[in-house]
């Protein structure tokens, strides 16, 4: 069997929803640090792919759809982990996990928006998507409710064949449901606009209610120790970053299950 192949199975026998391959080749980041400093035997990249939870997306309730998003991320974290170790295991080659959202980056100029590597890109290089107009990768099974980790390695391996048709249609809806105004821009997204919004629990919110509790007085300063924005950065600390908005991604049609 055929290396990818046996990549494959392995991956499909975990639970991963979708799989691809990059020669790094391929993979091409306008913003992102070059990945061979990193890993600098790095050959290729093998792209895991997550169907996001209908019910998660389109609940209202956010603590409820970072339920499932943390969900994701830990089958995701567990997949990465087994399959780095299979590929150095069976090929005898070094291989490193790339997972999505965190651990981030977070010193100056890339200030968290910047990842390590681009997992949309590395997934479009792989064949398994497009970009659409909110900027993220639509799969042509899952369309919009998708997410990707990745493994970097040494082992030599084709990229699969990119997706040719674009899915997207132009509709529109991801700009115009966008709270933060983050997508007017064909073409690019306005990461501290968005953030602002789906993060709000963030360092920046930190940030702030930090100074607006060392302006107050005594007795201001034991109301905002009861303060439910408080007590969510709190909580946000031992749980990660919380996102309160999914708005791009739940009302893009394609991949919605009717």
């Amino acid at each position: 069997m055929e290396p990818k192949e046996e990549i494959r199975k392995k991956a499909f026998d975990l639970g991963v929803d979708d799989i691809g391959f990059a020669s790094i080749d391929d993979y091409k980041s306008p913003r992102s640090p070059d990945p061979k400093k990193i890993l600098p035997g790095l050959k290729s990249i093998v792209v895991l792919a997550y169907r996001q939870t209908d019910g998660g997306l389109d609940t209202p309730n956010m603590r409820v759809a970072m339920a499932a998003r943390m969900g994701m991320m830990d089958c995701a974290k567990g997949h990465s982990y087994e399959m780095t170790r299979f590929i150095e295991d069976r090929f005898k080659v070094k291989a490193a996990p790339v997972l999505f959202s965190y651990p981030l980056n977070l010193e100056n100029p890339r200030a968290g928006v910047i990842g390590d590597v681009s997992l949309r890109h590395a997934a479009v290089a792989a064949g398994l998507g497009t970009f659409g107009m909110h900027n993220l990768v639509v799969h042509p099974r899952f369309g919009s409710r998708v997410a990707f980790t990745a493994i970097l390695t040494e082992l030599p391996l084709k990229s699969d064949p990119p997706v040719k048709v674009r899915a997207c249609t132009d509709c529109g809806m991801c700009i115009d449901n966008c709270p933060g105004r983050a997508l007017e821009k064909i073409g690019y997204t306005d990461e501290m606009k968005c953030i602002q919004i789906s993060q709000p629990y963030g360092i920046g919110g930190l940030m702030g209610y930090i100074r607006k509790f060392m302006g107050a007085s005594p007795e201001e300063q034991k109301q905002l120790l009861r303060d439910p924005i408080f007590l969510s950065l709190y909580q946000a600390s031992f749980i990660g970053f919380q996102y309160c908005c999914f708005n791009c991604i739940s009302v893009c049609p394609l991949g919605q299950h009717k």
